[in-house]
């Protein structure tokens, strides 16, 4: 039986919808290939100039402040971005999800800023680097300023791909121009700061003038609403920055900021590995969103297809990870990392485990509205993590943070796709022509 591959793909050409997906993409892959080959040329960089001791100290303060910015996202990346694109041809609507959004963040970015200032000046241990945690703070303050759940929602991602390729210019050029030592890696957050304040700005001004969004007063039930709609996807990024972000952070009161930034660099390898397939899954939320409402029969099929193309891709990816870690490494890194070697290799399959464990939570669970047992999964997830964490960390310190993450990913990954079987929704399973 032959393929009617020619079929199939002036069919999928001539979809409307398909069109807009593909061109999302497209959109996303330009923005994440040049912010994946900027960083791939500031990384190599700033790995040899500040050496592993302030890389370090570095990724502890972006881990530290990263709890921060959960807390400001709160979970409108995925619950403002359904919201917006369900509403997208109501202007007024579209308006008041916008401003309510905004409000409550910036109310929320307040608290943050508050609660992070007792913490520096309450502990020892940060109070020595004190300016580094406040000058890294402003990567929250430009988040709230650049909405990417607004474009996201929209399907006009080449607007925010073009926005961020600036920031990743404007930081890149500037990491070259003032980073020149150890000493100087106070810079470092503050460039980023800078840059992503200045395009955050840029990006108000868009919206208004491209999408004719207005800012409307919202209401306590505005606010309160959207509060209760971002809830579970809050919980659940909450714990799941108890296996990511915490990782680092944990590690940082257990081990050297050297030994930090031997775990960082690796990590920091395999997360740009991930990233080479969020443009897909970003692409693919908000029409997800939208057919659901439609047809849960042809959302499942559109998700299978997804899961099988996604599937082979990440699992490429991790082989090829595993395999050249020590080239990946030497070259991104240098010769002052070699202990990351093997951080790489026990990491190495966590862009496929986690490409998967995206399909069936984000992009199916939360879809079909299964938040309640999306959060559990991930609840119950980061609890293993955390005994594993705090057992394992200062007996094998870095490995035992990698070894702790790749156990998290495979329960919540499994757990995930065993209750979508209990629902009657099997993505794995293939019809036999």
């Amino acid at each position: 039986m032959k393929w009617p591959l020619k079929t199939k793909i002036n069919n999928i050409l001539e979809n409307k919808d398909y069109k807009r997906i593909f061109e999302n993409i497209l959109s996303l892959f330009s923005l994440q290939g040049l912010n994946y080959i900027l960083p791939l040329i500031t990384f190599p960089y700033l790995t040899r100039v500040l050496g592993p001791d302030k890389f370090g100290l570095i990724a502890f303060a972006l881990a530290f402040i990263g709890y921060f910015q959960i807390l400001t996202d709160y979970g409108f990346n995925l619950s403002a971005t359904r919201e917006i694109s369900i509403h997208r041809y109501d202007d007024i609507q579209v308006s008041r999800i916008y401003s309510s959004v905004m409000v409550t963040k910036a109310l929320l970015m307040v608290f943050s800023f508050l609660l992070m200032t007792v913490i520096v000046f309450s502990f020892e241990k940060f109070q020595s680097d004190w300016l580094l945690y406040f000058f890294t703070f402003g990567l929250v303050l430009g988040n709230l300023l650049l909405p990417t759940w607004f474009f996201q929602g929209m399907e006009k991602m080449r607007y925010i791909s073009i926005l961020n390729i600036a920031i990743s210019l404007i930081y890149t050029a500037a990491i070259f121009i003032f980073i020149r030592n150890p000493a100087d890696y106070l810079y470092v957050p503050l460039i980023s700061t800078i840059g992503t304040v200045i395009i955050g700005l840029y990006s108000l001004r868009l919206i208004k003038r491209e999408f004719g969004v207005s800012f409307i007063r919202p209401s306590r039930a505005n606010v309160k609403h959207q509060l209760e709609e971002g809830w579970h996807v809050f919980i659940s990024t909450v714990a799941v920055s108890l296996y990511t972000i915490s990782g680092t952070f944990i590690l940082g009161f257990f081990a050297s900021n050297t030994i930090v930034g031997y775990f960082s660099v690796a990590y920091r390898i395999i997360s740009i590995a991930n990233g080479f397939l969020n443009p897909i899954s970003q692409s693919i939320y908000p029409y997800i969103s939208s057919l659901a409402i439609k047809s849960k029969e042809q959302t499942i099929n559109f998700i299978k297809k997804v899961t099988i193309l996604i599937g082979v891709l990440s699992f490429l990816i991790s082989v090829l990870i595993f395999i050249f870690a020590g080239l990946i490494l030497s070259i991104l890194a240098g010769n002052q990392y070699d202990q990351s070697v093997l951080l790489i290799r026990i990491m190495a399959f966590l862009p496929f485990i986690i490409a998967l464990s995206n399909i069936f939570g984000v992009q199916t669970m939360l879809t079909f509205n299964y938040k309640q047992a999306f959060s559990r999964i991930i609840m119950i997830g980061s609890a293993i993590n955390i005994i594993l964490t705090l057992i394992m960390t200062p007996i094998y310190q870095a490995v035992g943070i990698s070894v702790a993450m790749v156990i998290t990913e495979i329960y919540i990954t499994l757990a995930m796709y065993l209750y979508l079987r209990g629902q009657g929704i099997n993505l794995l399973e293939i019809k036999r022509v």
